[in-house]
């Protein structure tokens, strides 16, 4: 149920990421249409879509840690027995956890010290764009903890501790490559 509900979010979040950036499109190509054919533009299109920028960076970061899509390094953790993966998996999840700690206190300071400073054009508290910071940490501080909950309590099956996934650039590679059988050792004379 909790699996169901955090993957509607990751929809809604994916819904909103879609939004942002056809705003960001449109208003980018519209300001630059209406500066080169009519010598005007939109005052708030470069503002507005810097912070959409953002939190559509910060947003689709919340989908990547439920998907388990950041770069990561496992020639370790695969060679590793299944208590020893599950060890160093809690330990990274707990720097990640860490981590994400400090960029929510830093981020939410930084939204309270410019809670009450004004954007340059549309006159918006800045405190705006660092609240993606916050949004971010929150998110994704639950889903760490919940993986880790569930790799510390051994609800985690084993065959999820290590998640190999080949780069797209190498699967097309590997697939590009002939398939022949090694060259026959010479026969001594």
């Amino acid at each position: 149920m909790l699996n169901a509900f955090i993957d509607r979010c990751c929809r809604w979040i994916n819904l909103l990421i879609a939004l942002a950036l056809a705003v960001m499109v449109v208003m980018v190509f519209g300001n630059v249409v209406l500066r080169y054919a009519f010598n005007s533009g939109i005052a708030v299109s470069e503002e507005v879509s810097r912070w959409l920028f953002v939190w559509i960076t910060f947003l689709g970061a919340i989908v990547a840690v439920r998907e388990r899509g950041h770069l990561g390094t496992d020639f370790l953790l695969a060679r590793l027995p299944p208590l020893g993966q599950r060890i160093c998996l809690a330990i990274s999840y707990a720097l990640m956890i860490w981590c994400t700690w400090l960029l929510f206190s830093g981020a939410l300071a930084q939204a309270r010290i410019n809670w009450d400073v004004d954007a340059p054009v549309t006159g918006a508290s800045m405190a705006i764009f660092y609240a993606s910071g916050v949004v971010f940490a929150v998110a994704a501080g639950l889903l760490l903890a919940l993986d880790l909950w569930r790799i510390v309590s051994g609800q985690m099956p084993d065959s999820e501790l290590v998640h190999i996934a080949e780069s797209e650039e190498l699967a097309a590679v590997g697939s590009q490559l002939p398939h022949t059988a090694p060259a026959p050792m010479a026969s001594r004379q």
